[in-house]
């Protein structure tokens, strides 16, 4: 299994509503920060992978939240993968503030798929094998 933990970020006004609370939209933005950083962070660069002709839509994603975040608040994702992927990776959060109370939790499926064509293909070897070694 292979589990990071995010830098620290923090909430931005513009990512409330209007009741203070970060609104439910950016929690994706957050999964979406997780997964950039754990790639970076493993030496893997999806800006290659793009030029590559590969791509990494989501095609499935789940959110529970827990217990809301606001303005200024500091957050961290824990992300975690529990199998090694295939044709699709599917990827996990646990979003938790300074006191590492839980916020919110979930869950992303997202595919490899040739640019151009538009086809499905298999995790690119490069990444598997990083995946590999951890």
């Amino acid at each position: 299994m292979i589990k990071y933990t995010t830098k620290t970020f923090r909430i931005r006004y513009s990512e409330t509503d209007q009741m203070g609370f970060a609104h439910h939209s950016n929690y994706l933005n957050y999964f979406e920060l997780a997964r950039i950083e754990w790639l970076n962070s493993i030496g893997f660069s999806y800006t290659k992978l793009e030029k590559q002709g590969i791509v990494m839509p989501v095609i499935s994603a789940n959110i529970k939240y827990k217990s809301p975040a606001f303005f200024e608040d500091l957050l961290r994702i824990k992300l975690s993968i529990h199998e090694i992927p295939k044709a699709t990776i599917n990827i996990n959060y646990i979003i938790v503030n300074e006191s590492q109370k839980e916020l919110a939790s979930g869950s992303t499926t997202l595919a490899f798929l040739k640019r151009k064509a538009k086809l499905p293909v298999r995790c690119p070897q490069e990444l598997l094998e990083i995946i590999q070694s951890l």
